[in-house]
């Protein structure tokens, strides 16, 4: 596993409050970078899907530092998933929860019933959602039909000036974006 540098306080509260304000930024994942942002705030995802030219009927994932920051999706769930959902957190495995009370927005959502939820291990995620307070957007770095990003200059190169906040710090060393799991039904969709 590449070693990962922790985030400094200063860059930390730069991004909490481009997140807060209704920004998107860029950060290192598991193993891709992200593009992320405030999952409740409609014009910080609209801008996170212009920039992608992604349909929002797609979804996209949120990112959690806990399954405490989550727990409002997985309470409604019957024990056996919230259960199969923690087994496999935290990680870089992302789990389909039903969104039984429709809690997540549709333009996070989609035109999905359920939500794609990971809780992160790596440390510059984890130090985003709890400066937030606060599960975030984490959809790949990348212009559909192109390649995520995996540096800092790749991102650049993609959106240029385009980002209201690019974190610094290393992919934490899976080659592949994180594993989905329907947690219903049990299959592996990724």
């Amino acid at each position: 596993m590449a070693v990962l540098n922790p985030i400094n306080n200063w860059q930390l509260h730069c991004a909490r409050r481009t997140i807060l304000h209704g920004g998107v930024i860029a950060y290192p994942t598991e193993a891709v970078w992200g593009l992320g942002c405030d999952p409740w705030n409609l014009e910080a995802v609209m801008g996170i899907l212009d920039l992608k030219n992604r349909p929002m009927e797609k979804g996209m994932i949120l990112v959690a530092a806990s399954v405490e920051q989550i727990r409002f999706l997985l309470d409604p769930l019957p024990e056996t998933l919230q259960l199969e959902a923690r087994s496999h957190w935290p990680g870089p495995v992302t789990c389909l929860l039903p969104d039984v009370n429709r809690q997540i927005p549709e333009w996070v959502r989609g035109s999905h019933s359920s939500i794609a939820v990971r809780v992160s291990e790596h440390p510059v995620v984890k130090a985003l959602c709890e400066s937030a307070d606060m599960p975030l957007v984490s959809t790949s770095c990348n212009p559909a039909g192109r390649e995520p990003a995996r540096n800092a200059l790749q991102v650049r190169r993609y959106f240029n000036n385009q980002l209201d906040w690019i974190v610094p710090g290393a992919l934490g060393g899976n080659r592949k974006p994180s594993r989905i799991i329907d947690i219903v039904s049990g299959k592996q969709l990724r």
